[in-house]
């Protein structure tokens, strides 16, 4: 398949089967991730895998997050924890931050970003299911994730990343897109 084609087919898979992903197939996909552009080659991306206890521990951290943010929503409680639950792998993607230097910081942060892209396309031709999350359950702009995965204060949590075999009868229908026409200036 072309590079063009595995991005137009890219889909965020929510739902998968209770199947083990399989170590060598979880470095390939970090693996991927170490070869997406970066300012410098200061390679800023660090990687916190959790699965079968330490994912246990995380769902007890995501459901104390959750309680505290809806505590009139227990539907959503509820269907928020069954992402982590059914989910058999879950990264989360931190970029260094440069003391100082505001500037290197967002390029560090660009450069993470391209790193899960890159993961996301590898996990396509690997049979995996993939979905990026910046808010709800992935706990990126809460402080209890730094403590969680243990990061030190100079990482920011860029993503939190679900990853297993997606649902066989599972079939994500392709969003509308904008035509780049409409977002295009020639200069």
């Amino acid at each position: 398949m072309s590079i063009i084609q595995a991005l137009k087919e890219r889909r965020a898979i929510r739902n998968y089967e209770n199947t083990p992903v399989e170590d060598e197939r979880i470095e390939q996909l970090l693996e991927a991730a170490t070869f997406a552009p970066n300012d410098r080659l200061r390679e800023p991306w660090n990687f916190y895998v959790m699965k079968d206890e330490a994912k246990q521990r995380y769902e007890t951290v995501a459901e104390e997050y959750l309680q505290q943010r809806f505590p009139t929503k227990p539907n959503l409680v509820e269907s928020s924890l069954k992402v982590i639950t059914s989910t058999p792998v879950v990264i989360v993607v931190t970029a260094d931050l440069v003391p100082g230097d505001s500037d290197a910081s967002e390029d560090n942060v660009f450069a993470v970003c391209c790193a899960i892209q890159s993961m996301w396309l590898a996990a396509g031709e690997l049979g995996l299911g993939f979905v990026w999350r910046t808010r709800g359950v992935g706990l990126v702009h809460d402080e209890r994730m730094h403590q969680f995965i243990g990061s030190p204060e100079n990482q920011k949590v860029v993503g939190t990343i679900f990853i297993g075999y997606p649902k066989a009868d599972q079939e994500v229908p392709a969003t509308k897109r904008t035509p780049y026409t409409e977002r295009t200036v020639w200069l």
